[in-house]
């Protein structure tokens, strides 16, 4: 009997030591199971006379029904445990904001974003868009748009030029979207009303200069356009694009191959602590050229100066971009720093519209 109470003990206590279900499995099988401890010694009961049966047979039945519910109740304490424990593991805190959704986390570069603004204004003018290659001829790029030999735009020091070919011909970098004119008029019939922004190449790199940059031009050839059409075209794209009630111009006059006469435009602002304000102020700040197609051009793409005239303008994409939003150094346009961009950068649903804001 004293055997049987140590035994009881022992398994009690395993019972208790037992960390999960699989350890309290273990203790169960060496205890109850077909060959464990407690089950041996029922197996000795037919070998006992009718008076030991009746007295060892009541006690370790009674060591059973203790282990038993031992087992029982250390399963349900790490059953319950091991809930617990689970759902700690998997708990979800509601009160965490969401996670912003990927096509939110990315940004729209600001040149991408005055692309889609400026293109918006002139198309609610009904203008449409031309392009045309980056890799242009030296007749498309210089000598139909009246640029002289040796004029200085046509030298190496401003110009990427490839290799020259068997013919001595040369192709370059376009230093300016100009040649899309050339290939619109000699491939459309007046009337005429596009504008053509895209990549530019020329051989500066400054605080406001880089090797590669962006342009738009504007082009309207018709019978009868004229000076003040060009200055209400500009007039109220100013005002749209940097979202101004109203704005004064300036237009006076300059040098230009294709226009004649050729004019350059200041626009009304006030600086002020490092911020430049548009539409107010004292100040005058140049941003565009412009001025009437020069007859030689016109010629050149085979359209008759007599019966048609046109205007045109240019100016830079970066430069506007840098104008409205505040950015010092062109430079950081091209950078490709993530910061950068996420200061600076649009959401990608913001889409620039005239009803509901450019920039909003």
């Amino acid at each position: 009997m004293s055997d049987l109470a140590t035994l009881e003990t022992s398994i009690l206590d395993q019972i208790a030591a037992a960390g999960d279900e699989a350890a309290l499995e273990a203790v169960r099988v060496a205890a109850l199971g077909k060959k464990g401890s407690i089950s041996a010694l029922l197996a000795t009961l037919g070998k006992m006379s009718p008076d030991e049966r009746k007295t060892q047979g009541a006690a370790i039945n009674q060591a059973k029904d203790k282990v038993t519910e031992a087992l029982a109740a250390r399963r349900d304490v790490l059953k319950s445990a091991a809930l617990d424990a689970r759902l700690a593991s998997e708990t979800v805190d509601v009160t965490l904001p969401l996670r912003e959704a990927q096509a939110e986390a990315g940004r729209i570069h600001p040149l991408s974003q005055v692309w889609d603004e400026l293109t918006t204004i002139f198309a609610d003018m009904g203008f449409s868009v031309a392009e045309g290659p980056d890799i242009e001829t030296d007749d498309y790029n210089f000598t139909k748009l009246n640029f002289p030999e040796g004029h200085p735009a046509r030298e190496m020091h401003d110009t990427f030029f490839f290799h020259p070919k068997e013919d001595g011909s040369r192709m370059l970098l376009r230093t300016h979207t100009s040649p899309v004119q050339v290939r619109t008029m000699l491939s459309q019939k007046p009337p005429i009303r596009v504008i053509c922004p895209g990549r530019t190449y020329r051989i500066d790199s400054d605080a406001t200069h880089t090797p590669q940059f962006h342009q738009v031009e504007g082009l309207v050839i018709d019978k009868t356009s004229h000076l003040g059409h060009l200055k209400w075209i500009l007039h109220e794209f100013c005002k749209a694009f940097f979202e101004v009630d109203h704005i004064n111009m300036r237009f006076r006059p300059s040098f230009f191959p294709f226009t004649e006469p050729s004019l350059e435009v200041d626009i009304q602002c006030r600086r002020d602590k490092g911020e430049i304000r548009f539409g107010e102020g004292e100040d005058w700040l140049e941003i565009l050229g412009c001025g009437m197609v020069h007859p030689n051009v016109l010629r050149a793409c085979g359209i008759d100066p007599d019966e048609y005239q046109g205007f045109a303008w240019g100016m830079g994409i970066d430069r506007i971009a840098m104008l409205k939003y505040g950015i010092a150094d062109l430079r950081q346009l091209f950078d490709s720093d993530v910061r950068w961009l996420s200061h600076y950068g649009f959401k990608p649903l913001e889409v620039p519209t005239l009803a509901g804001g450019l920039s909003s």
